[in-house]
C-alpha cells in the first residue's frame, strides 16, 4: 500500500493542467485485461480515548449470537485488528477518536490516543466533533505535531503528530484571508491553487483535507470526509470561531467529483454522522431507524460506493440505495473500541471502481477472551503509571451506585449532582441562584462496586470523576429573567425556532423546580417554575450557573447567549470534585424537581 495523503498528486495533476491521469496510477492498467483486485477496511469509530477497557454498560456488546459479552479495550483492539488484517488492508476510522476520553489520554491531551492508532496501522479517519473540543487550532497541532500551547510536552516528549490522515470535506474556513487560503492550498498540494479554486469555486476553502487517496494493489481508493453538520451547538463555540460546517451531503458532493475528475472512481465516505437503532438487534442486522444518517447515505452522489458511519454509538450493517437505485453499504460500528467492521471488496483493475456486487461487510465484536497485544499493554501502562498519582487520588464516597440514567422526567440522579455541585461551586463570586447541567456532559456512572480497586467500598477515585466530566468546561454565571429562564426550558423540546434537534432535558440543581407538559405546543410546555420555593415571575433577574458550553448556545440553547453580567469560575470537573468531598457518603439524590404532567 502507498499513500498519497490528501490528493497530493491527484490535484496537483489538475493544478498543472498537464493530462496527468491518477486512475493511471503506478502503471498503466490499459493495456492490461481487467481483473478484480481484493481490498479490505477494517473501520473503528467513536473509540473516544478507551486505551483501557470501558466499563459498565459502555464496555458490555451484544454479540452475532444474540449474548451480552465484555468487550472493548486497547489490547484487545489490537489484537483483533491484527487477526483480522491481511496484505489487502486498508484501516479507518469515522471520528470520535477522541476527546470526552478517560484521563489516562485526556491528562496529556489525547495524544496516548492519537499514538495507539497509528501504533495499530490507521491509515485515514474522518474527524468527529469531539476532535474539535479543544478548537480547531489544538485539532491541528494534533494532526501536525507540537506541544501544548499551555501545557508543554508530555512526558513523552515533543508530539510528533498523527501518523494517519484527519480528513473532514465539509469544514470550511469563515473568512479566509491570503494567508489562510496558501496554507489550505499547501497542505492539498495543489501549489498556488489556481486551478482548485476555480474547481471550488462556490463551494469554500477548505479548514482541513477533505479527502485522502490511498493505493492498495495496484488501485486508488478515494476517502472523503465528513462531520456532522451540528457539530457547532456540541461544541464550545470559541475553539471553532473561525470554521463553518456545511450540509454534508453538498460537501460530499463535491468532494466526489474532485476526485473523479482526477480519475479516482473507488470511492468511500467515512462519516460521523448516524442513526439510532431498533435495541437488543446483533451488530450485524440493519438495526438502523433512517434518520440524518440515513439521509446523507442515501443523497450523495452515486459515485461513493460505501459508506461508513459513526457518531450515534449503534451498530448495524445496512444496504441503501444511492440517487440511481444501486445497492450502497451503510453502516457503523457501535462506539469505545467494542466492535470493528470488516468490508471486503473487489476493485475492476480497468475501470478503477468498485464491484458492489463483491462487497461483504461484518461487524466483528472486539472480544476480551483473545491473548492481549503485549506491545499494546505495555504502551498503556506506561501511561497508567504517569497518571496514576492524579487518577488515583481519593476524593469522596457513594453509598450506592449514581447513575446517569435518565428517568421518566428526564433527570438523572447523577445529573442532579453534578448540578447541585456546580450551585455550590458558584456562589461565592458569581452569587449564582440555580444551576442546570446539559445531559450530553454527563458522560457515564458512578459505580459503587467499581469503585477505588473494585472492593464495593464506595470510595470515588478523581479519575472516575473525571470519566464522569472529562470536557474541562469552565462554569460561569450570567443573569436572565425569568422569562427568560422559562424560554431555556422550552428549548429543551424540539419544534421551537432553536431547532432543538430532539429532546434534551437540563439537569437542575436541588432548590430549582418547574413542571412539563408532555403533549402542550412549544413555547407552552413549561410552567411552575419555582426557586428556593417561591414562584419565579417574568421579570425577576436570576443569576444562573451553567458552563461555557452552554453559554455559547451549545446543544441548541440559544437563549443563554442572552445572558448578561458574565463570570467565570471553577472548571466543571473542580466543581464536581469539590462536591464528592462534601457530606461523605453520599447518598444517590432523589429525581424529582421536575414534574410532568399529560
Amino acid at each position: 500500500m502507498t499513500s498519497r495523503p490528501v490528493l497530493r498528486l491527484a490535484l496537483a495533476g489538475v493544478v498543472a493542467a498537464s493530462g496527468f491521469a491518477l486512475a493511471a496510477g503506478p502503471a498503466d492498467a490499459g493495456s492490461r485485461p481487467a481483473r478484480t483486485v481484493p481490498v479490505r477496511l477494517l473501520a473503528l469509530n467513536d473509540f473516544h480515548g478507551n486505551l483501557e477497557p470501558p466499563s459498565g454498560s459502555s464496555g458490555r456488546m451484544i454479540d452475532e449470537n444474540g449474548q451480552t459479552v465484555e468487550a472493548g479495550g486497547a489490547v484487545y483492539v489490537a489484537t483483533h485488528m491484527k487477526n483480522l488484517a491481511n496484505r489487502d488492508t486498508l484501516m479507518v476510522a469515522q471520528g470520535d477518536l477522541i476527546g470526552a476520553t478517560p484521563l489516562i489520554s485526556a491528562a496529556y491531551h489525547d495524544e496516548p490516543s492519537v499514538e495507539f492508532l497509528g501504533k495499530i496501522g490507521l491509515d485515514v479517519a474522518a474527524v468527529g466533533n469531539h476532535e474539535f473540543d479543544e478548537g480547531y487550532d489544538e485539532l491541528k497541532r494534533i494532526m501536525r505535531g507540537g506541544c501544548h500551547s499551555v501545557d508543554g510536552c508530555s512526558p513523552a516528549g515533543q508530539w510528533k503528530g498523527a501518523a494517519y490522515d484527519y480528513v473532514a470535506a465539509n469544514v470550511l474556513l469563515k473568512r479566509p484571508n491570503a494567508n489562510a487560503e496558501r496554507e489550505a492550498f499547501a497542505a492539498l498540494g495543489a501549489g498556488d491553487g489556481s486551478s482548485l479554486r476555480n474547481l471550488l469555486k462556490g463551494y469554500g476553502i477548505p479548514a482541513l483535507p477533505p479527502v485522502s487517496v490511498k493505493w492498495m494493489n495496484g488501485v486508488p481508493i478515494g476517502f472523503i470526509g465528513l462531520v456532522t453538520q451540528t457539530t457547532p451547538t456540541i461544541v464550545t463555540s470559541e475553539g471553532i470561531k473561525d470554521i463553518e460546517f456545511v450540509d454534508e451531503v453538498k460537501a460530499a458532493n463535491v468532494a466526489s467529483k474532485l476526485l473523479k475528475l482526477v480519475g479516482i472512481k473507488a470511492q468511500v465516505v467515512l462519516m460521523h454522522e448516524g442513526d439510532q437503532v431498533t435495541p437488543g438487534q446483533s451488530p450485524d442486522a440493519c438495526s438502523a431507524v433512517p434518520g440524518a444518517g440515513n439521509r446523507i447515505a442515501t443523497q450523495v452522489d452515486a459515485e461513493v460506493d460505501l459508506i461508513l458511519s459513526g457518531h450515534s454509538h449503534q451498530a448495524y450493517k445496512c444496504v441503501v440505495k444511492d440517487p440511481e437505485g444501486g445497492d450502497r453499504l451503510y453502516s457503523q460500528g457501535g462506539s469505545f473500541g467494542r466492535v470493528i467492521t470488516q468490508v471486503d471488496f473487489g476493485v475492476n483493475t480497468r475501470t478503477r471502481d468498485i464491484d458492489r456486487s463483491t462487497v461483504v461487510a461484518d461487524n466483528h465484536v472486539v472480544t476480551r477472551t483473545v491473548a492481549p497485544d503485549t506491545e499494546i499493554a505495555q504502551f498503556v501502562q506506561t501511561w497508567k503509571d504517569r497518571v496514576a498519582p492524579v487518577a488515583n487520588k481519593p476524593i469522596g464516597r457513594i453509598t450506592a451506585d449514581i447513575t446517569n440514567s435518565a428517568t421518566p422526567s428526564g433527570e438523572s440522579a447523577l445529573g442532579n449532582l453534578i448540578a447541585d455541585g456546580q450551585l455550590e461551586g458558584t456562589r461565592t463570586g458569581g452569587n449564582a441562584q440555580l444551576a442546570l447541567m446539559n445531559p450530553g456532559g454527563v458522560r457515564t456512572s458512578l459505580s459503587y462496586a467499581g469503585s477505588a480497586a473494585g472492593e464495593g467500598d464506595g470510595v470515588v477515585t478523581y479519575g472516575e470523576a473525571f470519566s464522569v466530566q472529562p470536557f474541562n468546561n469552565l462554569m460561569q454565571v450570567v443573569t436572565l429573567t425569568g422569562a427568560q429562564l422559562k424560554t431555556a426550558l422550552e428549548q429543551q423540546f424540539t419544534g421551537g425556532p432553536n431547532g432543538q434537534p430532539f429532546t434534551k432535558i437540563l439537569q437542575p440543581s436541588a432548590n430549582f423546580a418547574y413542571t412539563y407538559s408532555k403533549s402542550a405546543p412549544w413555547g407552552s410546555r413549561v410552567s411552575n417554575m419555582t426557586l428556593d420555593g417561591a414562584a419565579v415571575t417574568d421579570t425577576q433577574s436570576i443569576r444562573v450557573a451553567i458552563n461555557n458550553f452552554l453559554v455559547g448556545g451549545g446543544d441548541a440553547f440559544a437563549v443563554f447567549k442572552e445572558g448578561t453580567d458574565v463570570w467565570s469560575g471553577p472548571l466543571d470537573i473542580d466543581a464536581f470534585a469539590a462536591q464528592l468531598g462534601r457530606n461523605n457518603p453520599i447518598a444517590p439524590p432523589a429525581t424529582n424537581r421536575i414534574t410532568v404532567v399529560p
